[in-house]
């Protein structure tokens, strides 16, 4: 078992330098063509994740479940699939493995019979005591048939000795620890979570009578739903004869959510905090060039994660704002796992330089993030090798330092450049003419703050400080796959 989930992982695993986000939820009530919306939600979120997708719906009898590997639109159309799940009510969630290993097991939402009926559960971000609670379950008797930690969830809700469903949920959560968001859904209820700081992100949409839970706004526009509000930190929303019902089960803590929603997960057109998160990289560029005083020919984005922060730089230093570098949209699942010859073509599978922009330019090269620095270094290659008299790089965020345990998909500690490098040293490894990142003043700054307070963060931002909000109780990181292949085999011999 444990070579086959090898053999499947090498398979799908998308090649990235960036980090990634682990996924995508959405969810609504009491519509006709549930499923049919669902998809298109899912297609919004596609950027979340893009390794497998998969649906839920009830038809008011039964449940129909559809799970997929690779994109939404290539597998979830109406005539081939869509019509296998009628229904009312959908649940739906877009994949990017980060634990669990890659099978079509692991592809979400789940579903589980319970003694209070059928559940759905759509899961966005990881548990830091999902192997701890596994190791408790599987003691108790319980049978783990997938290697993700989102079965626990489900595991916890039907194994709770309460007889209300949004009782069981309440009863299960109170024992997962982490960073989630949770899309679920009952015969005639559709359920939200978010976590106790709100880390994970999940918003309320309403189309007519019909309620959405979602990442993301940008998964309301695309069905013509209209953005009601966020979920609260630590709130379960849920509907009920077509009214919104919250609940507040937890102690309250102050909201901090996960700073790359921000810098690069969302959608740039995706609403956070009143503000698209196109404005806030733009201003993330601003502050930037406020820190900054370099003087050069052009200001270049890497595409298209650095689009937004390079336009508010150059707008705030007022130097020309142009596309030196052109990304090819259409590099996908041919370049999984490349051959040799194929991925000694480096960057330029995805990029390829603008010649008549950047001959004998100086130019200031600017990018969300910087974090193995392996592309920055072939990027800044690429443009002196076609006639850059200077590359100097600019970063719109702070150096990243420290893994994530909540849900995002970073390289252990020791594969993090900002970790073992000076940004001397990381200046000379990708071989730049200077290098210089947003700080984390000028960070906190640009979201409206005056400041970080040291004492009550505003934001979850580990990634740079070190200062993770929830406990880390198991052992994260690359072992967890292992740790949870091993619990599942051990389980179900």
């Amino acid at each position: 078992m444990k070579k086959n989930m090898k053999k499947q992982k090498k398979k799908f695993k998308i090649y990235s330098p960036k980090i990634k986000e682990e996924c995508g939820v959405f969810g609504i009530s009491n519509t006709p063509d549930a499923s049919t919306l669902t998809a298109l939600g899912l297609h919004a979120l596609q950027h979340r994740g893009q390794e497998g997708c998969g649906i839920v719906s009830f038809d008011g009898e039964k449940y129909h479940s559809e799970k997929r590997f690779g994109l939404v639109g290539d597998n979830f159309n109406k005539e081939k699939v869509l019509k296998k799940l009628p229904g009312k009510y959908a649940i739906g969630h877009n994949r990017y493995s980060t634990t669990g290993g890659t099978a079509l097991r692991n592809v979400q939402p789940f579903f589980a019979d319970t003694n209070a009926g059928g559940i759905g559960v759509a899961h966005n971000g990881n548990l830091t005591n999902a192997i701890t609670l596994r190791n408790k379950l599987v003691q108790e008797g319980a049978i783990f048939y997938t290697t993700s930690d989102t079965e626990t969830i489900v595991q916890l809700i039907a194994k709770s000795k309460r007889t209300k469903t949004i009782e069981k949920i309440v009863d299960a959560i109170f024992h997962i620890q982490g960073g989630y968001a949770l899309a679920m859904m009952t015969q005639n209820t559709l359920i939200g979570v978010r976590d106790p700081y709100g880390i994970r992100p999940l918003v309320i949409g309403k189309l007519k009578n019909s309620y959405v839970f979602t990442s993301e706004t940008c998964a309301l526009d695309i069905i013509g739903a209209k953005f009601v509000r966020e979920v609260e930190n630590g709130e379960i929303v849920y509907t009920e004869n077509d009214e919104l019902k919250s609940l507040k089960p937890f102690s309250p803590k102050k909201i901090r959510p996960c700073i790359f929603e921000y810098i690069y997960f969302s959608r740039p057109d995706s609403i956070l905090n009143g503000k698209t998160a196109y404005e806030h990289r733009k201003n993330f560029g601003a502050q930037l060039a406020e820190e900054d005083n370099l003087e050069a020919d052009i200001v270049v984005p890497v595409p298209d994660s650095g689009n937004a922060s390079a336009l508010g730089y150059a707008q705030k230093k007022g130097i020309s704002f142009d596309l030196g570098l052109i990304r090819n949209h259409y590099v996908g699942r041919t370049f999984i796992e490349p051959s040799q010859k194929i991925r000694s073509l480096g960057v330029k599978l995805k990029l390829n330089s603008n010649l008549s922009v950047i001959k004998n330019k100086k130019i200031i090269l600017v990018d969300d993030s910087l974090v193995r620095g392996t592309t920055s270094h072939k990027i800044v290659k690429m443009l002196y090798e076609s006639g850059a008299k200077e590359v100097h790089v600019r970063i719109a965020s702070p150096e990243i330092k420290y893994p994530d345990f909540y849900g995002v998909d970073t390289p252990t500690k020791k594969e993090l450049l900002a970790a073992n490098k000076s940004v001397k040293e990381i200046c000379d490894f990708i071989n730049a003419k200077s290098l210089k990142y947003l700080t984390l003043d000028g960070l906190y700054k640009a979201m409206g703050f005056e400041k970080r307070n040291d004492t009550y963060p505003q934001l979850t931002d580990h990634y740079f400080t070190g200062d993770y909000p929830v406990k880390i109780i198991d052992e994260l990181g690359k072992d967890k796959v292992t740790q949870l292949s091993l619990l599942s085999t051990t389980s179900n011999n």
